[in-house]
């Protein structure tokens, strides 16, 4: 049997299970997916088993990348891959396609000025995205804006001018922002009336979800969108070759995780 799994820690609350044992039931695959506990020190032995590939979490996107023999050019641009077909030891990064397709089913296509809070792989992720969807200018907001410097080096080369202040206790300072931090973890943003894209989906409603006035992007819809891209990878080896009915399994994986 096609053995694949998601890694990470803690990684019990993943949905990707979930998501991927239902794309590859529709698709008629006799395929198994687990979720495995580990940290970057177990990814050399993890690598070296018969998987045909990996989902990664943080730290884990960016520990796994001096590991590989091939990465594609988004995840060399933001530095982290998300995804890992074993074969050939290939990186790839979903996130970004996830947050675009994310946008696009809120019918948001085009972007202003952005806010992402934190500094992590998935800001990088985030600016990347909103930089194909027009954005020429982000405020990222850190908690130790001195690890948002590689973002800044990013922006420059994607041509969107990126300024850095602390996450202090602030309202939200865009028409649209991003939240990439962990679920659960503090903040002092204490809501808006714009666009809210809140990236983490366990535990939801999170408080600044709750406290927020305008529009919410779920996270959960980012990692179906990552999902399926992901599962493109696994099953044809290229992330923008669509499956072969590939509406019936997006809408399947959509009504696994309903909330």
């Amino acid at each position: 049997m096609t053995a694949l799994a998601v890694l990470g820690s803690p990684i019990a609350h993943s949905r990707s299970p979930l998501l991927h044992r239902t794309a590859y039931a529709v698709l008629g695959l006799d395929w198994d997916y687990t979720a495995i506990e580990a940290v970057g020190s177990d990814l050399p032995a993890l690598l070296a088993q018969d998987f045909c590939g990996f989902s990664l979490t943080m730290p884990l996107k960016r520990e796994v990348l001096p590991l590989l023999d091939w990465i594609d050019p988004v995840a060399e641009l933001t530095g982290g891959a998300n995804t890992v077909r074993v074969e050939g030891l290939r990186g790839y990064n979903t996130d970004v396609q996830g947050i675009v397709r994310a946008f696009a089913n809120a019918g948001i296509t085009t972007l202003g000025d952005v806010q992402v809070i934190g500094a992590g792989a998935t800001a990088a992720s985030a600016i990347a995205a909103v930089a194909q969807l027009g954005a020429t200018a982000v405020t990222v907001s850190a908690r130790t804006p001195g690890r948002a410097a590689p973002l800044v080096e990013l922006g420059a080369r994607i041509g969107v001018a990126v300024r850095v202040e602390e996450l202090g206790a602030v309202a939200a300072v865009a028409s649209v922002v991003i939240n990439t931090l962990p679920g659960g973890t503090p903040h002092a943003i204490d809501g808006g009336d714009g666009v809210l894209f809140e990236v983490a989906y366990d535990p939801w409603p999170s408080p600044l979800v709750s406290a927020w006035r305008g529009t919410v992007i779920d996270g959960l819809d980012m990692l179906i969108e990552q999902a399926l891209v992901q599962v493109r990878i696994f099953v044809g080896g290229d992330p923008d070759v669509a499956l072969d009915d590939e509406a019936r399994v997006l809408a399947a994986m959509r009504a696994a995780v309903s909330r």
